[in-house]
């Protein structure tokens, strides 16, 4: 028994070492973009010259140990200053440096270089998702939110993991094939970071500093990327996708999105019904509450408070709005005045204050949220 038992243990380490090197690769991946190509040409440059170097040094520092060991005869050497030596040891990396100063040194300005883009997108980070704005460019004036679309079945293991699992936003920034692509990043809350690296793009996001990067895809396809910046609960819940499409694919997008947004556009004079705010506050909730505040309204022991039965959503109604607007410093509670419409935070307000065990009654209008920005 022990006999098979072993033969099992061997035949299942080599499985899941074959498992294992199938998705294992030496070097970096070439991209999407020129920029990454470069990248990619410098680190190989990099590690030849290093490569170079450390055969040379240790070649002729083992050479010298064994050719002149005490064993064969030979007597240690006594000197303690040797100019030409020196001279040699001091100028020969002064070159090598410069030799390799130069094309990381062109690169990193070729990197920067962010001016006559054909396009400028903003790019803000919140806890834990992104916001687009496209400043320039045929698609100016869109603007939406995108966050993670991976069900929390998936994440809390009672359903099996997709594809792109933790890699999927229900909206994509779409950008077109060939075009000079300015990103501008910025952050409401903490510092984010914007990575995609299929571009060579990697962009810390700052609150209160707008910093900007670019790129230029040189094929259609779907890039994925990550926040690279430690950000709190939720930082490994905050893809990002990029979809790079044709001209004519791009321009058909463009117009979708000016006519979902013209459709969607609520009128701020509207008096809703409780009923109508609830429906439209639980799809608000959904998407920005739920992770923190579970939709039982229970929030997290001793990291996040409950809703249901809550000082904040039972009582005075001032208070609530501002704690939605503005968020709460020192906690995770964000501020979502910039990320939501007055319709929405009216309506996510009248939804909590009217859920679970909760029957203030409370009726929220989009006009009292206006006048709370003020």
């Amino acid at each position: 028994m022990k006999k098979i038992g072993g033969m099992a243990g061997a035949m299942l380490l080599s499985l899941y070492a074959g498992a294992s090197s199938a998705a294992w690769q030496l070097n970096l991946t070439t991209g999407a973009t020129k920029s990454t190509q470069v990248i990619y040409d410098l680190h190989n440059l990099m590690m030849w010259i290093i490569l170079v170097i450390f055969v040379g040094v240790f070649g002729v520092m083992f050479y010298s140990v064994y050719a002149h060991r005490k064993s064969v005869g030979h007597k240690a050497d006594q000197f303690h200053e040797n100019t030409t030596v020196e001279l040699i040891w001091t100028i020969v990396p002064f070159f090598i440096l410069i030799a390799m100063a130069w094309p990381a040194t062109k690169a990193l300005i070729d990197l920067r270089d962010t001016s006559n883009p054909d396009m400028t997108v903003k790019v803000t980070g919140y806890q834990w998702k992104w916001g687009y704005d496209y400043l320039k460019g045929e698609g100016e004036g869109i603007s939406f939110v995108s966050q993670l679309s991976t069900p929390q079945a998936q994440i809390y293991g009672t359903e099996t993991k997709g594809e792109n699992y933790l890699l999927e936003t229900d909206r994509h920034l779409v950008v077109p094939v060939g075009k000079k692509i300015r990103v501008l990043t910025t952050a409401s809350d903490v510092i984010h970071a914007w990575n995609v690296p299929a571009f060579g793009v990697k962009q810390d996001a700052i609150p209160g500093f707008v910093r900007d990067t670019w790129f230029r895809a040189e094929k259609e396809g779907i890039y994925r990327g990550q926040c690279a910046e430690l950000c709190g609960k939720d930082h490994g819940f905050m893809p990002i996708v990029v979809e790079v499409v044709s001209a004519e694919k791009f321009s058909a997008w463009t117009g979708e999105q000016k006519k979902a947004m013209a459709a969607a556009a609520d009128d701020p004079d509207k008096k809703w019904e409780l009923a109508d705010l609830k429906a439209r506050g639980e799809k608000v909730y959904a998407a920005n509450c739920v992770a923190c505040h579970q939709a039982n309204g229970q929030g997290i022991k001793g990291t996040f408070p409950a809703l249901d039965g809550g000082k904040i959503t039972t009582g005075p109604v001032k208070g609530h709005i501002d704690q939605v607007l503005n968020g709460k410093a020192g906690t995770a509670m964000a501020a979502f005045g910039k990320q939501l419409s007055d319709t929405e935070i009216a309506a996510v307000v009248t939804y909590e204050r009217n859920s679970w065990g909760n029957k203030t009654g409370t009726v929220v209008q989009p006009s009292d949220v206006k006048a709370a920005r003020k």
